[in-house]
């Protein structure tokens, strides 16, 4: 059995037939059938690739199917009306069908590395440290395999004769449960620093063990994580956070090290006892929705990464003497901004992160006309469901999350005699009299002589 990964691995066909993997046409997508149907009719090489065919075959729903071809981006943009092409370091082609997307990729070559120094030269466009930069140099479908990510992901399907082409053992890979990358894993990685993140995914998302050759580079290797550019960085922790498995990836991800560069803070939290619980709890919920099929919101699930730097910082601001919410908002704003120093947040996330945190101290306000107020706002849901992770973690009282579980739903008359006494007097306004304008002001005046 092949347990490692080498550099000179070489491709060898082997094509599946219908009969041994069981995929029909009928469960690709009708796009999908219709990019390769056009393509294949044209002269031109067409498969559908990747994940959708590793999903199927370990009994898994694809999310999406994509086209890999020997025509060239150009060339597929011509044959398609409801296309465009995409990309600067990795050029596409985005086919519409109704309301289907399908991603057309072009047979990439692959680069060649000078020695020991993994400078790349001129032609290969890569930084000091081996990131590919542009990947635009167009091959055969024997080289398109080895610029391929996992062996899982580099398995061909040709919908016309329901054949797999399998170069690399793929197929064994996936039978035996193993992720295994494509050559040699320190190039791999260097090349492309978000493999990593990917390989920790796909392993707890396909629920498969990483083959040893490609885990081991993964520590040492962590910090090159900081070179990839902060916008594509969020983008796979949220496919991370968002893919059913988010405990699993966020537990592997600090114990491989590669944290640092996403979620510095992370170590710090989960090193206390209600810092790992409200994570826990946290990413537990987010993951039982995702497999339920109910929607997930990013500014929610930032919220409670987040929840226990902001809170560190804002009792410190309080332990010094600032004002509570004035200490709250600068809290807030010191640690996204830190945070964005690592994983670019989008800012349009900002309003839902906000709104829930600043939210929080309202919920200890039960008295007078305050709690009808905050049921009344327009992220009270998202805010209530943050409480109650904080009550479960044992960060405030559970009475407080319960009273506001039955608050919500009680009639009127209940929840004015839930209401709590104010416990501090009202301040009295000052009657400011106004003069008119005739009038007299009638004080004594004292004469000078």
């Amino acid at each position: 059995m092949r347990n490692s990964s080498t550099a000179n691995t070489v491709p060898v066909l082997r094509t599946i037939l219908r009969k041994e993997h069981c995929i029909s046409r009928n469960q690709i997508s009708p796009g999908a059938l219709k990019v390769t149907g056009v393509l294949q009719q044209a002269g031109f090489s067409a498969f559908v690739v990747g994940g959708a065919i590793r999903d199927l075959l370990l009994g898994l729903e694809p999310k999406d199917f994509d086209v890999a071809t020997n025509a060239t981006p150009e060339e597929v943009r011509a044959l398609f009306r409801r296309s465009r092409i995409i990309g600067r370091r990795f050029r596409l082609v985005h086919v519409t069908y109704g309301s289907e997307i399908v991603e057309v990729s072009t047979f990439r070559a692959n680069y060649p590395i000078n020695g020991s120094s993994m400078e790349i030269n001129a032609e290969s466009h890569a930084d000091q440290h081996g990131r590919l930069l542009q990947d635009n140099i167009f091959g055969s479908q024997e080289e398109d395999v080895m610029r391929r990510d996992f062996t899982v992901n580099a398995l061909f399907y040709n919908p016309a004769t329901e054949e797999i082409l399998d170069y690399l053992s793929g197929y064994e890979d996936i039978e035996a449960k193993r992720l295994r990358i494509i050559g040699e894993p320190t190039q791999r990685y260097r090349e492309d620093p978000v493999r990593m993140l990917r390989a920790v995914r796909l392993a707890a998302k396909l629920d498969i063990q990483l083959d040893e050759a490609t885990a081991v580079p993964i520590g040492d290797l962590a910090p090159l994580l900081q070179n990839v550019p902060a916008a594509r960085l969020f983008d796979e922790m949220l496919k991370l956070l968002m893919s059913g498995h988010s405990l699993a990836c966020v537990l592997d991800l600090r114990m491989r090290g590669l944290h640092h560069g996403l979620l510095p803070m992370l170590d710090v939290i989960l090193e206390q006892p209600l810092g790992e619980r409200f994570i826990t709890l946290a990413l537990e919920n987010t993951d039982k929705r995702v497999q339920e099929g109910k929607p997930i919101s990013p500014g929610f699930l930032f919220a409670t990464l987040l929840w226990h730097e902001v809170l560190a910082a804002w009792n410190k601001r309080q332990a010094n003497g600032e004002k509570p919410m004035p200490a709250l908002h600068l809290a807030m704003a010191e640690i996204l901004t830190l945070q964005r120093q690592q994983l670019a947040i989008p800012r349009r996330l900002d309003s839902i992160i906000y709104d829930i945190w600043t939210l929080q101290p309202r919920f200890l306000l039960r008295a007078g006309h305050k709690p009808f107020r905050l049921l009344e706002h327009p992220r009270f849901r998202a805010a209530y469901d943050f409480l109650m992770l904080r009550c479960e973690s044992g960060e405030i009282d559970m009475e407080v999350g319960q009273w506001w579980k039955t608050f919500q739903h009680a009639d009127t008359a209940t929840r004015e005699a839930m209401l709590l006494k104010e416990t501090t007097p009202k301040r009295r306004k000052r009657n400011r009299r106004r003069k008119s304008a005739g009038t007299t002001d009638h004080r004594k005046v004292t004469s000078p002589i």
